[in-house]
């Protein structure tokens, strides 16, 4: 790394994770008024994910700051009117359509690297290319199906091709169907205006660096660089132009930048009660969450049952600006099953209470049922706030 700039502002601790809550739209209400589509702005990408418990992950990070939408419109919101499309950001994402030509740095890179080792069958590329020209949107079973029980993830021609037409930009992804991908052609789901490579490499990944500190409103060099999956070096070579300051954060032992927007008005306004999405953006990057939350999270599904700690689909708490407990959810007709929680403090009771009751509300359930809790007196005092 090259030397680095004296700090121009010093920030607090406190100051900082306030100033993140609000560039994550769950302190204030910055993105009311633009319902969905402003959250999907103001984040700059929305993780997808196949497990759904309460709901899948991209509606509980608009639940998290909207509240109880209905989650039809949700999904509406996220993927009509060529609003959004569906690329490798931190992870496969929701993305406003305006950062587009953004990605042009990604997908020359996925043009130019081997295939993985997987060869097509002469023509299979092509051909999905000309389905989808003739027939498109379509899923993957309606360009001849997604399985052949052959090589790669056991996928058959068909969905290896469009899956690389996906990462090459020829093809866009516009929406998911019963979860499947609904692939067309970029030319016509991107708006004229935008679907272009024109930016080079060095100018993507700025405007990437930028929209990620306005995103994370404070950062550190990993925190900013995880937020689209760049590379270190990749932010290295960019920050200096990227708009960025740097600050001093209490307690952080490594130099941040902020958002100079972010640094411009103290952070004020109503803070969200809510469960949060394991794979919400608050969250995503493990050692940022500790540092600013003294929190630590971790998603537990892919661990062995036995050595799970708080559970399957484990949710944090979020209350006060503060991440304060964690319940794993499921449900069980129209009951929603705490089936195990985890307060920081007898103090997180109310909260949590609140925060399970608006969710059973959202999933259309009824009841909630504590079914476990670090001590029998958690789960008591839980019931009981429960019944009033």
């Amino acid at each position: 790394m090259t030397s680095l700039p004296s700090p121009a502002v010093e920030l607090s601790a406190d100051e900082a994770r306030r100033i993140a809550l609000r560039a994550q739209g769950l302190l204030g209400a910055a993105d009311r008024k633009g319902g969905v589509r402003g959250v999907l702005r103001h984040l700059g990408a929305v993780q997808l994910d196949t497990i759904s418990v309460l709901a899948r992950s991209h509606e509980l990070v608009a639940y998290a700051r909207l509240g109880a939408v209905g989650r039809k419109p949700v999904e509406e919101a996220y993927w009509s009117g060529s609003h959004a499309f569906e690329y490798w950001s931190h992870a496969a994402c929701i993305l406003p359509v305006e950062e587009w030509p953004h990605f042009a740095f990604r997908r020359r890179a996925y043009r130019a690297r081997p295939h993985w080792g997987h060869d097509l069958p002469d023509g299979a590329y092509e051909q999905v290319i000309k389905q989808l020209r003739a027939e498109g949107p379509l899923t993957a079973t309606d360009l001849g199906g997604a399985k052949n029980k052959g090589e790669w993830w056991d996928w058959s021609a068909s969905k290896v091709a469009v899956e690389r037409a996906l990462m090459y930009g020829e093809v866009v992804c516009t929406e998911r169907r019963g979860w499947k991908r609904v692939y067309d052609l970029a030319e016509r789901a991107i708006p004229g205006a935008l679907l272009h490579d024109d930016l080079d490499d060095t100018e993507c990944v700025r405007r990437l660096v930028r929209l990620a500190g306005q995103s994370l409103g404070v950062g550190t060099r990993a925190d900013i660089a995880d937020y689209h999956r760049l590379k270190g070096e990749q932010f290295d070579a960019v920050v200096a132009d990227s708009g960025l300051v740097p600050v001093a954060v209490e307690g952080w032992s490594k130099p941040a930048w902020a958002d100079p927007e972010a640094l411009a008005t103290a952070p004020r306004g109503r803070h969200r009660t809510t469960l949060l999405s394991p794979f919400d953006s608050l969250v995503w990057e493990r050692a940022r969450t500790e540092r600013i939350f003294g929190f630590t999270h971790r998603l537990e599904a892919y661990v062995p049952k036995p050595k799970r700690i708080h559970g399957y689909f484990a949710m944090p708490l979020l209350s006060g600006g503060r991440l304060i407990g964690r319940v794993d959810p499921a449900r069980e007709g129209r009951t929603l099953v705490a089936r195990q929680v985890s307060l920081a403090s007898p103090k997180a009771v109310g909260p949590m209470a609140q925060a399970l009751v608006e969710a059973a509300q959202w999933v259309r359930c009824d009841a909630v049922r504590i079914e476990r809790a670090g001590t029998p007196q958690e789960a008591a005092a839980l019931t009981a706030a429960l019944a009033t």
